[in-house]
């Protein structure tokens, strides 16, 4: 047997797959695993990549993205006081692809990132396969926000970046100005990279602090963005990046190398997409999460106040069973399934999502009552 890449001998396949897959092998089993929108993308986006296509819109788009949709993303981002060119944007295969690059265009083998946890698997997956170390910011003790006295602690001379993910999956929680300050004073100045996964942050009920925003950043900073989540884009697979020209530099060259482009009728959607308001959708999942975590409540169970996303993150630890098992028990004798925490870096938690219809919420939520009488 040759050997292969010894940085991914530790890669595990994600257990929010794997726990849905379990699921599937139960009838009728409700599933609170993906997170991924359950609306139809809106019927203006489709009829734009449609009339793309029937305009001979199948060709190669240049490496960076077409200068519409680059256009389009830099309108955007300045309209929400984030000012960059359209030569500081980047168009993507989504969102992992924008991580993928921007973590793999600016970490050296052996050096740091800081991923406040319970944080997405996917960032410490990209830290392995770039060979450098994550360094797990626990944030349950502090109120799922970062403390200065934490951060400052976590940071050493082999720190390169820190990971903001706000509205955060899996909890949905939002870094709140204190946060951002801290993070800010960490690392104003310094050789650190601020990667801001703003992949939620349409799906916030209010205002959600972000650093993207500050201007004493803009050096540092790389805002990693998709359409997946606010414009039920989710198999479309299309994001974008933003972060400045000495960096743009290098990450399109990496990035070409790996995809050469997006294909052109999806960026002409995608410039639809902007002009589309996602509050429908916002308000919706706002109402989903508002029902879940009162039902929750009167199971007598806690978690954190999701104020965006479509996820709620339940403490399961007073039940005395780690989270794979009470996760895979909930599947198999109540038809309702969620994933561990420890998926996320946090045991005794399981997180559930609100991405079905309101009927099968009340089912799953119903299930979920009986079987916690059961424990």
């Amino acid at each position: 047997m040759i050997p292969l890449n010894q940085n991914l001998s530790t890669l595990k396949r994600s257990a929010i797959r794997v726990y849905t897959n379990m699921a599937k092998e139960v009838p009728d089993c409700v599933m609170l695993t993906i997170g991924e929108p359950d609306f139809d993308t809106p019927e203006e986006i489709k009829a734009a990549a449609i009339a793309s296509l029937n305009a001979g819109q199948t060709h190669y788009a240049p490496n960076q993205g077409t200068a519409a949709l680059r256009k389009a993303v830099a309108d955007y981002e300045a309209g929400r006081g984030h000012t960059v060119t359209p030569e500081q944007v980047l168009i993507t295969v989504g969102a992992t692809h924008a991580l993928f690059t921007a973590l793999l265009g600016i970490l050296n083998p052996g050096e740091e990132v800081i991923v406040p946890t319970p944080g997405f698997v996917l960032y410490e997956t990209i830290a392995t396969v770039a060979g450098v170390k994550t360094i797990h910011l626990d944030v349950t003790k502090t109120g799922f926000q970062i403390t200065k006295e934490a951060l400052e602690g976590a940071i050493t001379p082999k720190t390169k970046a820190i990971i903001l993910n706000s509205p955060c999956n899996p909890t949905g929680v939002v870094l709140n100005e204190e946060s951002i300050a801290n993070v800010k004073a960490a690392v104003l100045g310094k050789p650190i990279f601020i990667i801001s996964d703003n992949v939620y942050s349409q799906l916030s009920d209010g205002n959600c602090p972000d650093l993207s925003l500050d201007p004493e950043l803009k050096d540092q900073l790389i805002l990693c963005q998709s359409f997946s989540k606010p414009y039920a884009m989710t198999g479309w697979r299309v994001g974008y990046l933003t972060c400045p020209d000495y960096v743009m530099d290098r990450l399109l060259l990496l990035s070409a190398a790996e995809i050469a482009a997006v294909p052109t009728f999806v960026q002409e959607a995608c410039v639809e997409a902007l002009k589309t308001d996602p509050s429908p959708m916002r308000d919706t999942y706002a109402k989903r999460r508002a029902y879940i975590t009162g039902r929750l409540r009167d199971m007598g169970l806690s978690f954190p106040e999701p104020e965006g996303a479509f996820y709620v993150f339940v403490d399961i630890r007073k039940f005395g069973m780690d989270s794979a098992a009470f996760c895979t028990r909930m599947i198999r004798e109540a038809a309702v399934a969620a994933v561990p925490g420890s998926c996320f870096g946090s045991e005794g938690y399981i997180r559930l999502s609100c991405c079905c219809s309101d009927a099968d919420l009340k089912k799953g939520m119903d299930r979920m009552a009986d079987f916690i009488r059961t424990l």
